[in-house]
């Protein structure tokens, strides 16, 4: 965003505080639940049917959603599968009766989190609840520090971003100099530069950010000199 410092967008997002949806059909127990999470800390939203939490807008957020798999109306798996589209990484539990179950093992498959019989027990669920949501906020920081480690390498030039795949490749910089067909001073300014732009502070880091972000970024073109 314009006016951020790098980062920020990744710090905002841990920062933002969990949101524990439950969507369920019966009253008792959408106030059950929402005592449950409340007195453990978690914000908590109670919808229920699935149409009427689907209808909520910005559910790409941090948080898990307890869905009851037997509802009238759309059922847990419609639910689960039109959540997907618009909140992929957003954990879904679904609590099930015992003739379910197998409901539950195909919501598993498309990706579900976890499912829990009923009668649960509440402190069982609650474990279960912070587990997603910390599986969440781990793997959405990962994200953001892929997609800003993707940002630096992409300032890379042509060159820069071939001597950075010798340097992955455990090349010194009288190999790369040999393979490359220039001089040891001139890869060594080259190692300097991808150490400045990448922000990496140590060969260490910057190979471990490479191999984070996976396939090479695309190089830079901006008509300069790139020897």
């Amino acid at each position: 965003m314009p006016g951020h410092a790098p980062g920020s967008e990744m710090d905002a997002a841990v920062e933002a505080a969990p949101i524990v949806f439950v969507v369920d059909d019966e009253e008792h127990m959408g106030t059950a639940l929402r005592r449950l999470f409340v007195s453990a800390g978690l914000a908590t939203e109670v919808y229920a049917t699935g149409e009427a939490f689907l209808a909520r807008p910005g559910l790409d957020v941090p948080g898990c959603v307890v869905l009851d798999v037997g509802m009238p109306g759309m059922g847990g798996l419609e639910v689960q599968a039109r959540l997907h589209e618009r909140a992929p990484d957003l954990p879904v539990i679904f609590l099930t009766g015992a003739a379910e179950v197998h409901v539950a093992v195909t919501a598993m498959r498309a990706g579900a989190a976890d499912f829990v019989e009923k009668p649960f027990d509440n402190e069982d669920l609650l474990r279960r609840v912070q587990a997603a949501i910390a599986r969440q906020a781990a793997l959405r920081e990962a994200a953001l520090r892929r997609r800003e480690f993707a940002r630096r390498l992409a300032t890379l030039t042509p060159r820069e971003g071939e001597v950075l795949e010798w340097i992955v490749a455990g090349k010194t910089s009288k190999e790369i100099a040999r393979a490359l067909g220039g001089s040891h001073r001139t890869i060594e300014i080259h190692r300097g530069r991808i150490m400045e732009k990448t922000a990496a502070a140590s060969l260490a880091d910057l190979i471990r950010m490479r191999l984070l972000v996976g396939a090479p970024a695309p190089a830079r073109r901006d008509g300069g000199a790139d020897t």
